[in-house]
């Protein structure tokens, strides 16, 4: 059988599909496959009628019909069904052929099959995809990692796919092993917290302003013109507006109770594995936990008191400028929290990560694309050995335009019982890293008083002692270990 395509994709959900389209526009063609060969016949007969798209009924046909070296990629259910399929290729598969992953798959499973395939001659690829459905089609932020063997040949298929800023591809080679989808799980990590910092700026404006749908969306609008400019920020705003059949805003109608796949809580997880406190993201998770409790909740509504209706009676149009201001430099912390959490990583695992050039894929075509992306990438443009975002001088000006108002919006929070798990953990984060001496020793003199666990003097770290705090103990130590 002849060779006729560039690439094999396995999974016509709707990602699948547009992304097929996307690459059909760019010239490839593809080969469609699914676990139910009926949905290949349908996608044929419409979504992709009159295109170079051609499908195949068994992974055999699939992999005849493919140029060498084989490239497959699979959009499919994270875990079990990845292994499933790469077992099922396998067979068909010759030296050098590739497989890319392109779904929501777990770091350390990519590092598995990394591995496990290289000792069989096949590359692996794992590849975070980020845009949803219309950047599938039009333009999404890729994220390949693992066999570095096999980017030279899927390369230009994903460059052209990806979304652009200017001229350049919101895709580039990320790194060995699992790091391709290490930096999708912290962008969504990244998600999740930019969602929970817009929702508490609506719950502000909306409960202690007093602003109306129509006001905050125009708030939000004018916000996407600014240094808050984001995909976010403008389909919220749209949000907010949109009225149901009846006149009324659609959604407030909707039950706040928010749902999650679990993206957000591998980060936090990781986070916790690796000792780095990204409080931002646990937080955004925790408060779609708490919103899941919606029945708990409204029973606790009428048992547990409050400050009560406190009126605002300040500056609507100041205030309002106090909660973007908190919001932006929140959003600094969240993602200052997420770069610490890529550099201790790929620390670990020997990745040689570009932060700026990550910062670069997430500048478009993904759910957290942003104006505010170029400044990082500016920041590690500019000192790529960059501890941390808050040392970098665009960042550290920005905290002191902002921190002010952060703290007035904190405060109000508090004072009024409306609840910013997010605006409050970033603050509490900023004081923390900013703070020469926190009350750490007290703890570390708890741990040896109760447990022996040691501790160091400030005048010569490095070596840990035991004091027999009462008298009555012994001069013998734990262990010493890391908490």
């Amino acid at each position: 059988m002849s060779e006729k395509a560039d690439i094999a994709l396995i999974g016509l959900a709707v990602m699948g599909q547009n992304i097929i389209l996307n690459m059909n526009d760019h010239g490839y063609v593809v080969c469609a496959y699914n676990r139910t060969t009926e949905k290949v016949d349908q996608f044929l007969a419409n979504e992709a009628k009159g295109t170079k798209v051609i499908g195949a009924h068994s992974i055999k046909e699939m992999c005849d019909k493919l140029k060498k070296p084989r490239r497959v990629m699979l959009l499919v259910k994270a875990g079990k069904p990845v292994d499933d399929f790469v077992d099922q290729i396998l067979p068909f598969l010759e030296k050098g052929d590739i497989i890319i992953d392109g779904g929501n798959s777990e770091y350390q499973d990519t590092d598995r099959r990394c591995k496990s395939l290289k000792e069989k001659g096949i590359l692996f690829v794992g590849s975070g995809v980020s845009g949803g459905e219309e950047g599938a089609r039009y333009g999404p932020s890729l994220m390949p990692g693992g066999n570095p063997e096999a980017w030279p040949h899927i390369k230009d298929i994903f460059q052209s796919i990806a979304a652009k800023v200017g001229s350049e591809p919101c895709c580039d080679w990320v790194g060995e092993s699992g790091s391709g989808h290490f930096v999708k799980m912290v962008h969504n990590g990244i998600e999740y917290g930019d969602m929970q910092l817009i929702c508490e700026a609506y719950h502000l404006m909306k409960d202690v302003v007093g602003l109306d749908n129509q006001q905050m969306s125009d708030v939000l609008a004018q916000w996407n013109k600014g240094e808050l400019d984001s995909f976010l920020i403008e389909i919220t705003s749209n949000i907010l507006k949109y009225k149901d059949a009846d006149g009324s805003y659609l959604v407030e109608k909707i039950r706040d109770s928010a749902g999650q796949k679990g993206t957000g809580k591998w980060t936090a997880i990781s986070a916790l594995d690796y000792g780095i406190p990204v409080t931002l993201i646990g937080e955004s998770v925790f408060a779609r936990c708490l919103s899941a409790l919606k029945d708990e909740r409204v029973f606790a509504s009428k048992e547990l008191p409050g400050p009560g209706k406190i009126q605002f009676d300040g500056d609507v149009k100041e205030f309002v400028q106090h909660i973007s201001k908190a919001l932006y430099a929140s959003k600094i912390v969240s993602y200052a929290q997420g770069f610490m959490l890529l550099r201790e990583a790929a620390k670990v695992y020997g990745w040689n990560l570009n932060y700026g050039g990550i910062a670069l894929m997430w500048r478009g075509g993904c759910i957290i694309r942003s104006v505010f992306l170029g400044n990082i990438k500016a920041a590690f443009d500019k000192n790529s050995q960059l501890s941390n975002l808050l040392l970098d001088d665009f960042f550290k000006s920005a905290m002191k335009e902002c921190q002010t108002s952060w703290r007035k919006v904190v405060a109000k929070a508090v004072e009024v019982g409306i609840p910013t798990p997010c605006f409050s953990t970033a603050l509490a984060f900023y004081d923390g890293f900013r703070s020469e001496r926190l009350p750490a020793n007290l703890i570390q003199a708890q741990r040896d008083y109760f447990g022996a666990h040691t501790y160091e003097l400030l005048e010569n770290p490095g070596k840990y002692i035991h004091t027999n705090w009462t008298g009555c103990g012994g001069n013998v130590s734990s262990t010493t270990y890391e908490v």
